[in-house]
């Protein structure tokens, strides 16, 4: 006698059914109404504090600048895992980009520096491809090795190259830790509409204002590589969601045998992918060195470890990963521009913020993340009532406290790749 398993669908099995809980979508309208949010949320903001640079077109300018290598990394870093390989050794590849960059800018301009970058970034890439893919290492490991390896090689090719007695380079202006100078990058600005906004922006008109700041930023003085870097994004969101590519590409990180028995040669891809975050984490890495001219020892700064937290922040999408450094990039530039006084006008901003966050745990029954987040608005809103500014120490890592801010809301959202990070054998699932 057999026993029936599966009951038709309105019958009942004997045993209780948990009802599903389905999560509201973050649709593209609800990511436009809660940029609009934000924006009203500073544009009160600046008007209460008195706080102009929140908004104004040179901070917006510098935000965009300060976010453009961190998402180019969180980029690089999506296309890896996408395809179920971790890839921690971003930072390394942005090292080894820059310094390609430095290198090769110093003698034959700009963009050769940009593309000596992209090679170098893939170089990497194609490393950690070798190491995780070929010979299953553990891909922390590996990617962490390259992060050492990266700093170690560029120092002693700096020395080799820049630094040595009578080189050319040195006769340049490069010395053990930096390049020589490189021409500037061209920009473009859109005369007539630039000076147009502007003069709005002077204004400081309510909302008027903060939005012709935002769209003066745009067409001003805007570098060509920014250009690319968002046409990057777009062509990423299109070949890994709209085509027949990225369909292989994304089942290799969420079921690499199962694709494997569709025909898809996981390998390939899998190579393909790493050597892409590799490429574009070392675009990242030479926009740091265009940007200021130079290659210096260090230019990185911890950049692609922020990357790969805005990769995760955006929930291993484009969009998620662009909203996530232009985050970071605008605290980065807002505590370079405005420093102790326009960070200490943010404390009132994130005090309401955490009021909302009350509001909407008290709705979802979390009664005690709900008190919290109330007696932390509470002791920020004193915080801001009796001082005047913020300690430079706390000024510097603003944008650190606000990406792990951001990451502990956004924890709950998150669904990575079913497969990354897994050792992958062709033929293991016959």
């Amino acid at each position: 006698m057999s026993t029936n398993l599966t009951a038709p669908v309105g019958q009942s099995t004997g045993h209780p059914q948990k009802p599903k809980t389905s999560r509201a979508k973050l649709s593209y309208p609800k990511v436009l109404l809660i940029i609009s949010g934000g924006l009203i949320l500073l544009s009160l903001l600046r008007i209460v504090t008195g706080a102009n640079n929140l908004t104004e077109s040179g901070q917006y300018t510098a935000a965009l600048n300060a976010a453009v290598p961190i998402g180019l990394a969180g980029l690089g870093g999506l296309w890896s895992e996408r395809s179920g390989v971790i890839n921690i050794g971003l930072e390394g590849m942005m090292m080894l980009g820059a310094f390609s960059a430095g290198a090769v800018g110093w003698e034959h301009g700009p963009w050769a520096a940009a593309l000596a970058g992209v090679i170098g970034g893939a170089l990497g890439g194609l490393l950690h491809a070798v190491v995780t893919v070929t010979f299953g290492v553990d891909h922390i490991i590996s990617g962490v090795a390259i992060n050492i390896m990266a700093l170690g090689l560029t120092q002693f090719l700096a020395k080799l190259w820049f630094g040595a007695d009578g080189s050319a380079a040195a006769a340049a202006g490069g010395n053990d830790k930096q390049s020589p100078p490189m021409p500037d990058m061209p920009t473009f600005t859109v005369h007539g509409l630039s000076e147009w906004l502007f003069s709005v922006e002077q204004h400081h008109w309510f909302l008027v204002s903060d939005v012709a700041g935002i769209f003066g930023s745009l067409v001003t003085n805007v570098s060509w590589l920014t250009l690319l870097t968002a046409a990057l994004f777009v062509l990423t969101f299109f070949v890994l969601w709209r085509s027949s590519f990225g369909l292989r590409l994304r089942s290799c990180g969420e079921g690499p045998i199962a694709a494997e028995s569709l025909g898809v040669n996981v390998y390939r891809y899998k190579y393909a992918a790493v050597a892409v975050s590799g490429a574009l984490a070392g675009l990242g890495g030479a926009f740091l060195a265009i940007y200021v001219h130079i290659y210096q020892d260090g230019q990185t700064g911890g950049r692609g470890y922020i990357g790969l937290a805005t990769m995760i922040f955006g929930n291993w999408r484009p969009g998620g990963v662009a909203m996530g450094a232009g985050l970071f990039g605008f605290m980065d530039a807002l505590q370079l521009r405005g420093g102790g006084p326009t960070v200490h006008a943010l404390l009132l901003l994130l005090a309401v913020l955490l009021v909302g966050l009350a509001v909407w745990k008290l709705r979802g029954g979390q009664r005690t993340q709900a008190v919290i987040s109330l007696a932390a608005a509470a002791l920020l809103a004193v915080w801001y009532a009796t001082t005047r500014t913020v300690p430079l120490e706390i000024v510097g890592v603003a944008p650190y406290i606000a990406t792990l801010l951001v990451l502990s809301l956004a924890a709950q959202r998150l669904r990575p790749p079913k497969a990354i990070g897994k050792i992958y054998r062709r033929g293991q699932g016959k």
